[in-house]
């Protein structure tokens, strides 16, 4: 097996395991007939899946217009169990008070199963996220994320820069990646170049 398909395995079996954490806690948090909340709700991955849980009404948020659109796309090609709302805001950056003034303490499950990284990027970020859904949520309701744990990030910078420094004298420098990508998420970290000179 060359590395390449190595790489492609180890991301089918993430996809796959990302895919079974979402669905799973859909199915334990979004009882029948409940209002759920989905944040950066774009590209319609999960309708099947709120269908399934049969809930009662779907609030859809992203921030951009074609995110938006596939959503309600989705949506409407569905058995239409559910009504639903769609609303282009950005939830780390954009008061709901302001926009969503009749959504106030109505929803049941607020959900952010993907981009959670990105309302963490400052303190500011993570402090409008976090009133937005208290703002959203009734008493007693649930807030949930998925995003990649400390150690796994460790983890994958560690990689990065074992791979950088393996490749020695074929780059003009050795700069430390500041940068972990995948396909469901991007970190950057703040720091300053550090170089290595060649083995």
């Amino acid at each position: 097996m060359t590395t390449t398909q190595s790489a492609a395995k180890i991301d089918s079996n993430h996809q796959r395991l990302y895919d079974f954490t979402k669905m799973a806690l859909i199915k334990i948090f979004a009882h029948p007939y409940a209002t759920v909340c989905d944040l950066y709700c774009g590209g319609g991955a999960d309708s099947d899946k709120w269908l399934d849980a049969q809930i009662g009404h779907y609030i859809g948020i992203d921030v951009s217009s074609s995110g938006i659109d596939q959503i309600r796309q989705a949506w409407e090609s569905n058995r239409k169990s559910y009504t639903a709302d769609f609303f282009q805001l950005d939830p780390s950056t954009e008061s709901f008070e302001m926009n969503l003034e009749e959504k106030r303490n109505t929803v049941d499950f607020v959900c952010c199963l993907q981009h959670l990284q990105l309302c963490f990027e400052t303190e500011e970020k993570a402090r409008i996220l976090l009133q937005n859904v208290s703002f959203l949520l009734k008493p007693g309701g649930y807030f949930l994320g998925i995003t990649p744990d400390s150690s796994t990030i460790w983890a994958k910078y560690q990689k990065n820069v074992e791979s950088y420094h393996n490749k020695g004298s074929s780059m003009k420098a050795n700069i430390v990646p500041i940068c972990i990508r995948t396909e469901n998420y991007t970190i950057t970290f703040e720091v300053e170049e550090e170089k290595y000179t060649s083995p």
